[in-house]
């Protein structure tokens, strides 16, 4: 599948790098531009940044100095958004060409394992962490979405209740155990307690990193505390 090669990438310089097409295409207007049968459902004015989770300890590998267009879609998320302070991105229009000063991504919805609405506290703002598992290590690579609450939990409402649709009505991409069809189908119809703000996503396939630095990249300032990135600090 050679358009789900990965969800994201870790490191700021992967996002629409030279040679690789598999993000997001964008159209003259910066929009997303949909593929054959895709629904667009909505779009939001969001703050992103990405994280590798551990079992103790988490990394904010990268944040954009600037709000983006967040567009979900049956099939994924993307977003576009500048990037000024990041050196090496780009984003493709309809004719492929490299477009300096803007960054975009996506998640396709059989990669996402989880998801965790944090509550805005004091002068952090509400998040929705995006949350997938990670071949041949423990980390998990996460995106983590930003603004008003009822915003972000308009997003995480939507999100959860397309993911199940999506793997439901999908078995050539993701094989499902009667149990966890069980699962998927009661997030299309129930909304999660406000007490219990993770929601697990039965089915979702593990991502590969393109590069052995994702995994083993030297950590310096950009280590945070367990529990920095869920809003704990």
């Amino acid at each position: 599948m050679h358009d789900d090669a990965s969800p994201f990438f870790i490191a700021p310089h992967r996002f629409d790098a030279v040679g690789d097409d598999t993000g997001p295409l964008l159209d003259r207007r910066h929009e997303l531009v949909p593929e054959s049968g895709e629904r667009v459902l909505g779009r939001h004015r969001l703050d992103v940044a990405g994280y590798l989770l551990g079992p103790t300890e988490n990394w904010r590998r990268w944040a954009l100095p600037a709000p983006v267009t967040l567009t979900v879609t049956d099939r994924r998320m993307a977003y576009v958004g500048t990037g000024s302070q990041l050196a090496l991105v780009g984003a493709r229009h309809r004719r492929g060409t490299r477009m300096p000063g803007l960054v975009s991504g996506q998640i396709r919805w059989q990669w996402p394992s989880r998801l965790e609405l944090l509550p805005a506290a004091e002068a952090r703002p509400a998040r929705l962490l995006v949350v997938c598992d990670a071949l041949r290590t423990i980390q998990q690579p996460a995106l983590a979405l930003a603004g008003p609450g009822r915003q972000v939990a308009e997003v995480a409402q939507q999100v959860r209740r397309v993911v199940a649709m999506f793997r439901l009505t999908r078995p050539e991409l993701v094989d499902l155990s009667p149990p966890e069809r069980d699962v998927l189908s009661r997030l299309t119809l129930v909304a999660p307690r406000a007490a219990d703000p993770r929601v697990i996503l039965p089915g979702s396939l593990p991502v590969e990193f393109h590069s052995r630095d994702d995994y083993y990249r030297p950590r310096h300032a950009d280590q945070v505390a367990y529990g920095a990135a869920s809003g704990q600090r």
